[in-house]
C-alpha cells in the first residue's frame, strides 16, 4: 500500500483569512474585562480560599422553592405518563403530541418572566427541571436547554429592548421554539473567521451564509443569529447579533443531522440567502454579538451539568439494582471491590456534582458574586465526570450494559438503557464549547489579574516605556501576593471544625487541603508564567491541568458545604458527610496526579510525535488497513448563494 501524501485541507475560500494573534484578539475583545462582583473561583486560582463566598450555603426564597416544586411535580407526571424514551430513541424523533404537551406546561417558558407569559422559575428550579425531564428523555432536555439557555429568550432578557422583549417573549413563553445559530461548517470555537455576513440595506439588513448544527433549527420559530456586519460609512460593523423568523423568505434547512447520541434531536444545517432582517431585530448593537453570547452562556452552562447531575443519579440507581441481584463468585457483584469502587465513585461524583450546579445555580440567582468561572467549571466537570460514569455503569453492567435496551427487552430482560446513555453523554464534552475549549476560556481568566498587572512585559507589540511600567506594577502586586502563598490557615489543625461535627465524618481536613492545594495552584502558575513569559498560551497541557485541579477544589468545597447544610437542615446529614468524605478522598489522589503531571508529561514528546504525524513521518504505521470512509470534502462548501436543496424545516403546531 503507497504511502498518502500529507495535505492539510483548505478552508472554503470565502472564509475570513485571519492570523492566529488577529483571533486571539477578537476572542479577547469579546470577553468581559472587569470584576465588578467577588468571584470564589477566580480567587481560588489567586491562592485565596475565601469560603466565606460560599459557606453558608444560599438558600432559594420560600416563593421561589413553592413555585419550583410546583412545578417538578407536574413536570414529573408529565414525564412519567406522556414521554416515551425508548420510542424517542427508535423512531430519531420526539413526537410533536409531546413537544405540544410540553409548551401547554409552559416548559419553553421555564426562565421567561411571568409577565412575559412564562413560569419565572429560579436558575436553581429550572436545573432541576432540565435534570428530571433529561432522565426521561436526554433529547427533551437538550431542546428545552437550547431554547432557553443559549436560544433567543436569554439573549433578549440580558440585551433586549423593551420592545424585543414585548414582541417576542411571550411567543417564545408558550408556543415558539427558538434556537442558537454561531458555529459554521468551517467555523468552531475560533470565531475571528465567521462567514455569515449581514450587510445593512435602507432599514433592514440582509443575511448571507451558512450554520451547521443548529439545534432546534430543524424545527425552530425563532432563530438567533451571529453574522458579521461589513464596516461602512454609520456602521461600526463586527459580529452581532439578530433575532430572525425561522420562516423568512431565503431560509433553507438544508439536512436534519443525525448522531450517534441524542437521536431525537431536531440539529440541521441552515442556509440563508438574501434574508431580510429588520435592524430593530437586532440585539445589542453592531459589533456586540461575541460578547452577547458569551455573556448568555454564563449561566446558560449550568444547564448542561445539571442534566449531567440527571445521569449520575440514573446511573446510580441502575447500579445499585444491579450489583445488588447479579451474582459472581458466592456474592453479588457489589461486594467484589473491583466493582464496588466503580459504584463508589459514580454515588461520590453524583453527590458534588449536585453540589456544584446547586451551589453555582444559587449563586447565580441571588446575583452577588460573578459566576463565570463557576459555570465554566460546572460545566466542564460536568461533562467529564457524566460521560464517566455512564462508562463505568455500562462496565458494571456487562455484556448487558453493551447490549440495547430493546434486544434486553426482547430476549425477555428488563431494558435498561445504558448503552445509550454512554451515547448520549457523550457530545457533552463538545457541546457548548469542548472540553479543551473550556480549558483555554477558563485559564484565561485563572490568569487575568497576573496579564492586568505584568501582561505588557509579555507583550512583543509593545513598547519599552509601557513594558517598564508594566514592571514597576507587577513588581508592586507580587510584593504584596506572593507573602501571601507560602502560609495560610490550611495549617493550622482546628480551622474549618465547624465541618468536623460529632459522630460525622471528618470534612475539615479536606477543606485545609483545598486552601493549602489553592495556594500551591497559584504558585504553580505563577513559576510557569516567570518561565514561559509569552509562550505561556502555547502550554495547553499546562494549563488545562491546572484549570482541572481548580475545578476538583471547587468541587471538594461545594460537596462540604452541601454536606454541612444538609446536616444542619436535618435532611440526611450524616449519610452526606459520608458521601462528600468519599468525594474529597477520592478528588484529592486526582489533584495529587495533576499537580505531578504540572512538570512530569510527555508534553514536548507529544508535540514531536505530532510533527511526525502531519509531515508524513510515520505513514507507514497505517499500513495493514483498508478505509471504510466515504468519498467527499472533509468540510462541506458552504458558498453563498440560493440553496439547492429541500426545506426540510418543520415548525411544531
Amino acid at each position: 500500500m503507497s504511502a498518502p501524501s500529507a495535505q492539510r485541507p483548505s478552508a472554503p475560500q470565502h472564509t475570513p483569512k485571519v492570523s492566529e494573534r488577529e483571533a486571539r484578539q477578537v476572542a479577547e475583545d469579546a470577553r468581559e474585562r472587569d470584576w465588578h462582583k467577588p468571584s470564589f473561583a477566580k480567587e481560588l486560582f489567586l491562592g485565596r480560599f475565601r469560603l466565606d463566598l460560599i459557606h453558608p450555603h444560599p438558600l432559594p426564597a420560600g416563593e421561589d422553592v413553592r413555585r419550583g416544586e410546583e412545578f417538578l411535580a407536574r413536570l414529573r407526571e408529565f414525564c412519567e405518563t406522556r414521554i416515551d424514551g425508548a420510542l424517542i430513541e427508535r423512531e430519531a424523533r420526539i413526537p410533536d403530541e409531546v413537544v405540544n404537551g410540553l409548551k401547554e406546561l409552559g416548559a419553553l417558558g421555564m426562565k421567561i418572566d411571568v409577565k412575559y407569559g412564562g413560569l419565572g422559575l429560579t436558575q436553581v428550579y429550572y436545573n432541576k427541571a432540565l435534570a428530571l425531564v433529561g432522565s426521561a428523555s436526554p433529547a427533551i432536555g437538550a431542546l428545552l436547554s437550547a431554547h432557553q439557555s443559549i436560544g433567543v429568550p436569554q439573549p433578549l432578557k440580558i440585551f433586549g429592548s423593551q420592545e424585543q422583549k414585548d414582541t417576542f417573549l411571550p411567543r417564545l413563553a408558550r408556543t415558539d421554539i427558538s434556537a442558537f445559530l454561531l458555529t459554521e461548517p468551517d467555523v468552531g470555537s475560533d470565531p475571528a473567521r465567521l462567514a455569515t455576513s449581514a450587510v445593512p440595506d435602507g432599514s433592514d439588513y440582509v443575511l448571507d451564509g451558512v450554520k451547521l448544527w443548529t439545534t432546534n433549527g430543524v424545527v425552530a420559530d425563532l432563530l438567533v443569529v451571529m453574522a458579521r456586519v461589513p464596516k461602512s460609512e454609520g456602521h461600526k460593523g463586527g459580529i452581532t447579533a439578530f433575532v430572525v423568523e425561522a420562516d423568512a423568505p431565503g431560509i433553507t434547512v438544508e439536512n436534519r443531522n443525525a448522531f450517534m447520541g441524542l437521536r431525537g434531536l431536531e440539529n440541521g444545517v441552515t442556509r440563508f440567502h438574501r434574508v431580510r432582517v429588520p435592524a430593530a431585530n437586532r440585539i445589542g448593537p453592531e459589533g456586540a454579538g461575541l460578547k452577547i453570547a458569551l455573556t448568555t452562556l454564563n449561566t446558560g452552562r449550568l444547564s448542561l451539568p445539571a442534566m449531567c447531575v440527571g445521569s449520575g443519579k440514573w446511573c446510580l440507581k441502575i447500579a445499585r439494582e444491579w450489583s445488588a441481584v447479579r451474582e459472581q463468585w458466592g456474592r453479588p457483584v457489589a461486594r467484589h471491590e473491583a466493582v464496588g469502587s466503580k459504584i463508589s465513585f459514580i454515588a461520590a461524583t453524583t453527590f458534588a456534582l449536585e453540589a456544584v450546579v446547586d451551589l453555582a445555580s444559587q449563586m447565580a440567582d441571588e446575583n452577588r458574586n460573578d459566576i463565570r468561572i463557576e459555570a465554566a467549571l460546572a460545566k466542564l466537570l460536568g461533562s467529564e465526570m457524566g460521560c464517566l460514569m455512564a462508562d463505568e455503569l455500562v462496565q458494571i453492567r456487562g455484556g448487558r450494559g453493551f447490549e440495547t435496551a430493546e434486544s434486553l427487552a426482547a430476549r425477555g430482560e428488563r431494558a435498561v438503557p445504558a448503552e445509550q446513555m454512554l451515547r448520549d453523554m457523550r457530545i457533552n464534552r463538545i457541546f457548548e464549547g469542548s472540553t479543551e475549549i473550556m480549558h483555554l476560556l477558563i485559564a484565561r481568566e485563572a490568569v487575568d489579574a497576573h496579564l492586568k498587572v505584568a501582561g505588557d512585559i509579555i507583550d512583543p507589540d509593545k513598547p519599552l516605556s509601557a513594558k517598564a511600567r508594566a514592571g514597576a506594577n507587577a513588581a508592586g502586586f507580587y510584593a504584596r501576593w506572593l507573602p501571601k502563598l507560602v502560609a495560610g490557615p490550611g495549617q493550622l489543625p482546628g480551622t474549618y471544625g465547624e465541618f468536623h461535627p460529632a459522630g460525622h465524618a471528618d470534612l475539615s481536613g479536606h477543606l485545609r487541603h483545598v486552601e493549602r492545594s489553592s495556594r500551591k495552584l497559584a504558585r504553580s502558575t505563577f513559576y510557569a508564567m516567570s518561565r514561559w513569559q509569552g509562550r505561556m498560551e502555547t502550554k495547553q497541557g499546562f494549563l488545562g491541568r491546572i484549570v482541572d485541579i481548580g475545578a476538583e477544589l471547587f468541587a471538594m468545597s461545594a460537596a462540604c458545604v452541601r454536606a454541612e447544610l444538609l446536616r444542619t437542615g436535618g435532611d440526611h446529614g450524616r449519610e452526606a458527610y459520608q458521601l462528600a468524605d468519599a468525594f474529597c478522598h477520592q478528588s484529592r489522589v486526582r489533584v495529587e496526579e495533576l499537580f505531578t503531571r504540572l512538570w512530569s508529561n510527555t508534553d514536548d514528546l507529544d508535540r514531536h510525535v505530532v510533527d511526525g504525524v502531519l509531515s508524513g513521518t510515520y505513514t507507514w504505521l497505517e499500513e495493514g488497513i483498508v478505509d471504510p470512509s466515504g468519498e467527499g470534502p472533509w468540510i462541506a462548501d458552504a458558498t453563498p448563494g440560493p440553496s439547492a436543496r429541500d426545506n426540510v424545516h418543520r415548525p411544531i403546531r
